[in-house]
C-alpha cells in the first residue's frame, strides 16, 4: 500500500523513467554499512588530516577462501593548492575527519554480494578516508600565529597500512590497491610502496579509476593544471615522495611526474587503468574549466553532450585522442590492464551499476568487474578500448550534477520541484520498509 502510495506521487511528480524506479529499488536492497576506525597513536608520529585530526579507514573483513586476501580502496575527493583553499577544505570532512560520516556504503567493487562483485565480495575491503588534499602524498606543514594545517598525506598512507598489518595484512596472499579520482591518482603514487609492507609471495596489483589526469592545456591554450599541481606539490611537500627515478629525469619539472602519464612508466606492479575518454571532472576543469570559458560557450556542452556543437564534439574527440596517446606505451604492457570507455562519467569503480550489472557499461560485452576480474586473476584479455562518443550504446551519457558545474538562476524552481520530492522519498523509504 505504501509502496503503491509512493509510485502515485513520482507520477503526479511527472518524473518518467527509470532513474525513479531505481532510486525506489536501491533504498529497498539491504545496503552494507561499514564503520569508521580512527588510527590510534597516528598523531605521535605526525599522521594526521588538514586540521589535525587522526586520520581514519573503514574495513569490512573478509570470509572463507578471501580471508588472506585484501583490497584497499583510496577515497577520492580533488585536491587543494593554497593556504585559503586547503584552510576551507580543512573545516570539511575533505580536511578533517571530525566532518565525516561515521559510517560508508560499501557498493561496487567494495560489495560483499557475490552477485554484484563476484571476484572480490569476500576479500577484505578497506576504504582510506581522504583529508590531506594531496592524494596521500604530502609530507610538510603550514603554520603561523592564525593557522595551522598539516599535509601529511605520506604518513596518512603509511599509518594505516601499518595499523591494518596485524590485522592479517602481514599475512596476505593477494592485494589489490585501488582508487577513484584523487584516490586513483594515489594508486599512481604508492603502488610500488606498498609492496614494501606485505609478503613477497604475495601478488599485488593496483588499478586506477577516473585518476588518469592528462598533463594537457585546456581550450585556451593554457596549461591550467600543470599550474595548479604544480604549485600543490610545493605547497604540500609532494616532490620529495614522488618516484626517484621519475623525478631525477624530469629535473627541474621534477612536479610533472605527479601527473600518472609521467610516472605511468616508472611502476613496477602490474597496473590496471580504468577510465573514459571523456571523463566528466577532467572536461569541466581540466579542458574547458571555467577560467578558458568566461563567456560560457561551454555550458550547454557541459550539461548534456547532446548539446555540444560539431566543433566541440570535434575537439572532445582530440582530448580523447590525447588521453590514447598517452597510453599507447601502456597499453603494449604484458601486465597492464585497460578498460577505456566513451561514456561521460567520473568514477565507475565504486557505483553498482558502473561495476557490474545488467545495465552496466560494457566493451566487447564485458563489464568492468568482468575485465578487471580477468586481468587479476590471468583469465583472459584485459586491454579493453572504445570506439569515440557516441558509438557506445551501453553508456548513461546524462551528465551527473556533483561535477562542478553552476546551474543557472532560471531553473532552480524546475529542479526543486521534482528533485526535492524524490530525495525525500529516497531518504524516508528505508525508514518507511523497516
Amino acid at each position: 500500500m505504501m509502496m503503491s502510495a509512493l509510485w502515485v506521487v513520482l507520477m503526479l511528480l511527472g518524473v518518467t523513467p527509470w532513474r525513479s524506479i531505481h532510486c525506489l529499488e536501491v533504498k529497498q536492497e539491504k545496503r552494507l554499512l561499514v564503520a569508521m576506525t580512527l588510527v590510534p597513536h597516528a598523531g605521535s608520529t605526525g599522521a594526521v588530516c588538514l586540521d589535525g585530526s587522526p586520520p581514519a579507514y573503514h574495513l569490512h573483513e573478509g570470509l572463507g577462501s578471501g580471508a588472506r586476501n585484501w583490497l584497499l580502496q583510496f577515497e577520492g575527493g580533488g585536491w587543494c593548492n593554497d593556504v585559503a583553499s586547503c584552510a576551507a577544505r580543512s573545516k570539511t570532512r575533505r580536511g578533517s575527519t571530525r566532518y565525516m560520516n561515521k559510517l560508508e556504503v560499501f557498493s561496487g567493487i567494495l560489495s560483499n554480494d557475490s552477485t554484484a562483485n563476484p571476484d572480490f565480495y569476500d576479500w577484505n575491503r578497506v576504504k582510506l578516508r581522504y583529508c590531506d588534499g594531496a592524494s596521500f602524498g604530502g609530507d610538510s606543514e603550514f603554520l603561523n600565529s592564525t593557522t595551522a594545517l598539516y599535509f601529511r598525506g605520506q604518513r596518512i598512507w603509511k599509518a594505516i597500512v601499518l595499523d591494518l598489518l596485524p590485522k592479517g595484512l602481514i599475512q596476505a596472499d593477494k592485494v589489490l590497491l585501488s582508487g577513484c579520482s584523487a584516490g586513483g591518482l594515489a594508486t599512481f603514487l604508492h603502488c610500488d610502496d606498498l609492496t614494501r609492507f606485505v609478503p613477497e609471495t604475495a601478488t599485488v596489483k593496483c588499478i586506477s579509476d577516473a585518476g588518469f589526469f592528462l598533463d594537457v592545456r585546456d581550450v585556451s591554450g593554457q596549461y591550467t593544471i600543470r599550474s595548479f599541481f604544480s604549485s600543490l606539490v610545493s605547497l604540500q611537500g609532494v616532490q620529495k615522495n614522488l618516484n626517484p627515478n621519475c623525478t631525477s629525469s624530469y629535473g627541474l619539472f621534477a612536479y610533472q611526474c605527479f601527473f600518472p602519464q609521467h610516472a605511468l612508466s616508472y611502476i613496477r606492479t602490474p597496473y590496471f587503468i580504468l577510465n573514459s575518454a571523456y571523463d566528466v571532472y577532467q572536461f569541466h576543469h581540466i579542458f574547458v574549466p571555467p577560467s578558458a570559458d568566461p563567456r560560457g560557450r561551454w555550458y550547454s556542452c557541459k550539461l548534456n553532450p547532446m548539446a555540444c556543437s560539431p566543433i566541440q564534439i570535434a575537439i572532445l574527440q582530440g582530448f580523447r585522442n590525447e588521453m590514447l596517446e598517452a597510453l599507447e606505451s601502456f597499453e603494449g604492457s604484458q601486465n597492464g590492464g585497460l578498460f577505456i570507455n566513451s561514456c561521460f562519467t567520473h568514477c565507475q569503480s565504486e557505483l553498482q551499476e558502473a561495476w557490474f550489472g545488467p545495465s552496466s557499461p560494457r566493451l566487447h560485452n564485458k563489464t568492468i568487474a568482468e575485465v578487471v576480474g580477468d586481468w587479476y586473476f590471468g583469465r583472459g584479455m584485459a586491454k579493453e578500448v572504445d570506439c569515440p562518443y557516441p558509438c557506445d550504446s551501453t553508456c548513461d551519457d546524462l551528465i551527473p550534477s556533483n561535477q562542478g558545474r553552476e546551474v543557472p538562476s532560471t531553473t532552480p524552481l524546475r529542479i526543486c520541484t521534482i528533485g526535492c520530492p524524490l530525495f525525500v522519498i529516497c531518504l524516508l523509504l528505508p525508514l518507511m520498509i523497516i
